[in-house]
């Protein structure tokens, strides 16, 4: 689990390595594929399989993106088997299902980081049926209350492979890494 944890923040603890010089190209790649009457407010980040690295590129990338100026937010949208809330030492209990449920302030759910630009909604109480959830009005509602606050909101994602969630989520976002 430790070196799973080097990996998840390889580009703040260790900014030189190659690793983190890595997570930098895929950065300017992203902030370099939209046009100017684009933009660039929402990512999801996923994988096809479990364990392929998809919550340690979406802390990265958060990671990045905060060092580059950008105001991020990082969502745990994987209610099945959420992590970012081990990876920054953080309460699970609270987040993104309080959020779409709108039963405690947003204040509350979106944590600052040690790092300036970055804040942190954990993933929360876990509803029945996450992907019918991640579908409804009522998570782009809050998605949208998101987008008022920063200028990205980075979704780290169940695998496509294992659920279809990351699919619902990908066809409402800018892009998918």
């Amino acid at each position: 689990k430790k070196s799973r944890d080097v990996v998840a923040l390889v580009t703040l603890t260790h900014p030189k390595e190659p690793m983190a010089e890595a997570f930098k190209a895929i950065r300017t790649g992203l902030l370099f594929s939209v046009t100017e009457n684009q933009a660039l407010s929402t990512i999801v980040v996923t994988s096809t399989t479990p364990g392929e690295g998809k919550t340690s590129t979406a802390c990265n990338l958060a990671i990045v993106m905060a060092q580059a100026g950008r105001r991020v937010i990082l969502v745990d949208a994987d209610f099945r088997r959420p992590n970012l809330h081990e990876v920054f030492r953080r309460g699970r209990n609270v987040g993104l299902g309080n959020l779409i449920l709108e039963d405690r302030p947003e204040g509350e759910l979106i944590t600052d980081t040690e790092l300036p630009n970055l804040r942190l909604v954990c993933s929360g109480p876990t509803p029945p049926n996450p992907s019918e959830i991640l579908g409804s009005p009522g998570f782009q509602r809050v998605v949208d209350r998101l987008k008022e606050r920063c200028d990205i909101v980075i979704f780290d994602t169940p695998p496509v492979g294992a659920v279809t969630d990351a699919t619902v989520l990908a066809a409402r976002a800018d892009g998918v890494v």
